[in-house]
């Protein structure tokens, strides 16, 4: 990751309120930036980032567009003979930001607070400039 490309462009791609916390997606050339907040007064102004890389999104995209029901547990068995998405906080993070370009929704969240997700079918290919 070059940081010099994250900050050049970055551009707000919208917010997701989760379970915990309220997420928001950001995006520049080859790199979404997602930065989450607590939602709980105790943890306030708390939060942290994660940087994913854009071929990660579109992989999942393609892949799981158009299934219901989709954990991130499914993402990363998914893509388990790529390097797009290594773990389940990796994976969490692509479909927050599917959800946030509006490519993805959140269904419902099941027991132990596992999160599920619709996938759209991807249309036509998402440019920077979208």
């Amino acid at each position: 990751m070059n940081i010099r490309t994250l900050q050049r462009g970055l551009k707000y791609r919208g917010q997701v309120k989760a379970v915990r916390q309220t997420y928001h997606v950001f995006e520049a050339q080859r790199y979404f930036f997602v930065l989450s907040f607590a939602l709980s007064k105790s943890r306030r102004s708390s939060g942290y980032f994660n940087v994913i890389d854009t071929d990660a999104v579109d992989y999942v995209q393609h892949r799981m567009g158009g299934t219901r029901g989709v954990t991130a547990k499914d993402v990363v068995a998914a893509a388990r003979r790529t390097r797009h998405i290594p773990t389940t906080l990796s994976a969490l993070n692509v479909l927050y930001i599917l959800v946030a370009l509006r490519s993805a929704s959140i269904l419902r969240a099941g027991k132990h607070r596992q999160l599920f997700f619709s996938v759209k079918k991807a249309a036509a290919a998402r440019t920077a400039e979208e």
